[in-house]
């Protein structure tokens, strides 16, 4: 049975058992509410969860390390003349998987048996032709051992698959079972659902913070990788970002880096008097149907795709700057792609992250500072320079630097709309890169991962973590001061 067949008959089992749970607390005690300990959908619950969030533990545990375990299992199959490196061994077992992907499609469709496809032989069928009628793609011959291994393959999943139906539907009927035994009148149902709706949103937060971990730590397992490779010196200090696969890369991240500051700042230019501007008049001077207009209409610019952003600055706000300042204009900008263009179009697109949450922490002022301010004589320009702001003033540098983190971690507007050259200018209408963009670019084709060419992105990606986090130290200190000088 497949995962999402035994997900629909643990839920079906699971409201079975809410049914009868809630209606056999109410027969024990004979119908009366009043002389159970707990309401009687406590009882319900009680018996539903039971059923089914042991059952989902061990499906979504299974699901996750069957494939792991098997494919650790089946690529010992292959011959260490295949494979010369790790890299080469998972691109073998991805040929392996279509192998057996494919098996199983012919399997489906009725052209073989299981019988026949446990027992081919790459001497008397062409399999490679048979998986391509069927819509597979392989990147080499499908060898004798490659086939081995997908039979394996097959067999030892078809295995883990009985195995996971037997275990989770046992799972589910044990809880099942010793639910609806211990349900009675005096079960103090209640207490139990509670404490494991706790245990389930300590496990919430869990994974959210394990999850943090996990990423965290792979970026700092393979930047080590790459320092291995690569002098540390070179990588903060050079001026040259030029990689090159054949070896002999210069991987220096300044260009990188003053290419990503440069658009963030000329993005945050654009977005901070907009948006702070924006939301003094929204919450301050707007009247309740503009506001309730105004607002959401805004906001909207937050749900557009970034690769629309990135279509406009290539498309529209590259060429407008190039008509301007281009060769017909001052003839400082000699292409669409440019700093500029980035920065302009990003700064658009960090609108709402300011003005929203600046709306939000204006708003959130008390009325009386307001009231007192009136009270001594100013007026509500005054009032809002001098008593508002000020005291939003830490909510609104948390908005700020929220916003240059979104800039910092931009990619697609930088790849259409500032170009790919990694240099050290001062001119905004010269084409640029980011850091981003070259993680991007990277990790992109068949680049062996354990070169310094392809590890040099974690160690890319590790710099950005250490960068917004030490905007969210600043911000976090920046509020700290204000706070206590406002309250």
């Amino acid at each position: 049975m497949s995962a999402s067949w035994l997900l629909i008959t643990i839920l079906g089992l699971s409201a079975l058992g809410f049914f009868l749970g809630k209606n056999r607390a109410l027969s024990s005690v004979g119908g009366n509410p009043r002389d159970l300990h707990s309401l009687p959908n406590y009882y319900g619950f009680n018996v539903a969860m039971l059923a089914f969030v042991p059952a989902v533990l061990l499906l979504a545990v299974w699901v996750v390390v069957q494939p792991l375990v098997i494919n650790a299992s089946v690529s010992k199959h292959i011959p260490d003349a295949m494979y010369s490196d790790k890299g080469s061994l998972n691109l073998v077992m991805s040929d392996v998987r279509r192998v057996a992907e494919g098996l199983d499609l012919l399997i489906d469709r009725g052209k073989m048996t299981r019988q026949a496809v446990q027992d081919l032989d790459v001497t008397t069928t062409d399999i490679r032709a048979e998986l391509a009628a069927a819509g597979v793609a392989l990147g080499r011959d499908v060898s004798g051992d490659i086939l081995s291994a997908a039979q394996a393959m097959r067999a030892k999943t078809a295995i883990g698959n009985w195995i996971l139906t037997a275990g989770v539907l046992a799972t589910a009927l044990a809880g099942f079972f010793t639910a609806m035994r211990a349900t009675s009148g005096a079960f103090r149902a209640r207490n139990r659902v509670e404490k494991g709706m706790l245990l389930l949103l300590i496990g919430a937060a869990s994974i959210a913070i394990l999850t943090t971990l996990g990423i965290v730590l792979s970026l700092i397992f393979n930047t080590i990788k790459f320092f291995d490779l690569y002098q540390a010196r070179d990588f903060f200090f050079g001026t040259t970002w030029s990689p090159s696969f054949g070896g002999g890369s210069d991987l220096g991240i300044l260009p990188l880096l003053w290419g990503t500051f440069y658009i963030s700042l000329i993005a945050l230019a654009v977005a901070v008097p907009i948006g702070l501007f924006a939301a003094v008049y929204l919450s301050e001077y707007a009247g309740s149907k503009l506001r309730a207009t105004a607002k959401p209409l805004l906001e909207l610019l937050a749900g557009i795709p970034t690769i629309v952003y990135g279509m406009f600055a290539l498309l529209t706000v590259g060429p407008m700057l190039v008509g301007v300042f281009g060769e017909q204009g001052v003839g400082w900008m000699k292409g669409g792609t440019a700093v500029m263009t980035a920065g302009l179009v990003m700064g658009v697109m960090l609108i709402p992250f300011v003005s929203s949450l600046s709306d939000d922490i204006i708003n959130a002022v008390p009325q009386s500072m307001r009231d007192g301010s009136y009270g001594l004589g100013a007026t509500k320009s005054e009032t809002v320079r001098q008593v508002i702001l000020p005291a939003a003033l830490p909510g609104i540098v948390g908005a700020i630097l929220l916003a240059a983190s979104r800039a910092i971690g931009e990619t697609m507007i930088v790849v259409l709309g500032a170009g790919a050259a990694a240099r050290l200018s001062l001119n905004p209408f010269e084409a640029m890169t980011t850091v981003t963009a070259k993680i991007v670019s990277q990790l992109t084709g068949d680049a062996d991962f354990a070169s310094p060419e392809a590890l040099v992105a974690f160690a890319l990606g590790m710099t950005l973590f250490v960068i917004t986090l030490g905007l969210n130290i600043v911000a976090l200190m920046i509020v700290r001061k204000y706070r206590e000088q406002y309250e």
